[in-house]
């Protein structure tokens, strides 16, 4: 049932659209939504409903009304920077440990010499897309994981557990699955969201994200008769980057609890660019010096390039979902226990991303990361085994019945 699932709904096209002020970005997403609205109904979910903003909430009714309302979530749109158009699933059953190739691009590999994780899974099956798009397991492996923990629950007789809510989100990958209105919607003790990597894993510490936009205005001329009259905005742009490209501030060159900086857009020409970017860093002090860092290397420009207008707009995006998760970790010990439960040994790390956990747990709604089993993600090697997502159902379907003890 999970292979069926993962690979529907991976098939089903649902990119989210940073440029797009709709909510949800994109039109395609509802299509993921109505398609889990109709399968909530067939395997007897109740208050069944598709929110104004794109959410698909649904309740699995308490077998004991003492126990707290826990939250499962998961997001339905994939990221935007790969194509995530035409997705084609396919599933390597008992794979046998060699080299996994690409029918649609030869000259892609995953490899078990360079996936150590991938090298343990030898016998598992384990679904990749066909080379040319992502695969989607990010997050819809976790919207597979809590629809068939939600069909368990419905069907089978003599479980003990409270009232258990779901919501299945868009705009995740954009910084914005989380609705100001979804934290009462939702109608949660605490939750968690199934949007995590290896067996095992509970995460409860994320970075802290500001995006920012820089835009520059040069100053247009014929580039014929351009002599001490032009400006040019690219270069002006070149600049900002170059200085920002200090080996230990950008992604490709931090691990670990380093913070960075990070230009993943550009748009314009010559007279106006914009230049978009992501802060990350695990400490509010850290957040802000790369925000004062950003801001400084725009001052320098503006000043070395004088036809040249730059402002720098910088908004928040989510915080570290620690801050508030340490006063009261009961949502995370929960989950250790059923992770022992299920035979293996919680294992947590900082998050170097953020989930829809970290806004909700800011605006009142612990909630803690789980893990899927997705590997890879955000471009064309990203792959899940299946008896990963089986290990995380059958790891949340023990915690709602610990809970309720």
């Amino acid at each position: 049932m999970l292979e069926t699932r993962l690979t529907s709904y991976c098939a089903i096209d649902s990119q989210s659209d940073e440029h797009s002020a709709a909510s949800p970005s994109t039109e395609i997403q509802l299509n993921v939504a109505r398609h889990l609205v109709e399968e909530l109904h067939k395997i007897g979910a109740t208050d069944v409903s598709l929110t104004a903003y794109g959410a698909v909430l649904a309740t699995v009714p308490a077998t004991d009304d003492t126990a707290p309302t826990i939250g499962f979530c998961a997001h339905m749109d994939t990221a935007p920077q790969f194509n995530a158009t035409g997705v084609k699933p396919r599933v390597i059953h008992n794979w046998d440990g060699t080299d996994i190739t690409y029918p649609d691009n030869p000259d892609l590999v995953l490899s078990p010499s360079t996936s150590a994780y991938l090298a343990g899974k030898e016998g598992e099956d384990i679904i990749t897309a066909s080379g040319r798009t992502l695969l989607g397991a990010d997050d819809k492996a976790g919207l597979a994981i809590i629809m068939t923990m939600a069909e368990h629950l419905l069907t089978t007789p003599g479980l003990n557990h409270g009232k258990v809510r779901l919501a299945f989100t868009p705009d995740e990958e954009i910084g914005r699955g989380v609705h100001p209105d979804l934290p009462t919607d939702f109608g949660v003790d605490f939750a968690y969201t199934l949007d995590g990597a290896r067996r095992g894993d509970i995460e409860y510490e994320t970075f802290s994200a500001d995006g920012a936009v820089v835009t520059i205005s040069g100053t247009s001329a014929h580039p014929g008769y351009a002599k001490d009259k032009l400006t040019n905005a690219l270069h002006v742009a070149a600049q900002i980057v170059s200085d920002l490209d200090v080996e230990g501030t950008t992604p490709e060159t931090t691990s670990g609890r380093e913070s960075f900086t990070h230009v993943y857009a550009q748009e314009g020409g010559s007279s106006e660019t914009v230049l978009r970017f992501i802060l990350r860093a695990f400490e509010m002090d850290e957040l802000t010096a790369q925000g004062t860092r950003l801001r400084a290397a725009c001052a320098k420009a503006e000043t070395d390039f004088p036809g040249a207008k730059v402002t720098c707009e910088i908004t928040k995006q989510y915080r570290n979902m620690r801050y508030w998760l340490e006063d009261d970790m009961t949502p995370v010990n929960l989950a250790r226990e059923a992770i022992r439960a299920e035979g293996l040994e919680p294992h947590s790390v900082p998050i170097r991303g953020g989930t829809d956990g970290s806004r909700l747990t800011e605006l009142g709604v612990p909630c803690p990361n789980l893990y899927t089993g997705m590997m890879e993600i955000h471009g064309p090697l990203e792959w899940v085994s299946v008896q990963d997502m089986a290990s995380a159902t059958r790891m949340i379907a023990k915690l709602v019945q610990i809970a309720a003890k």
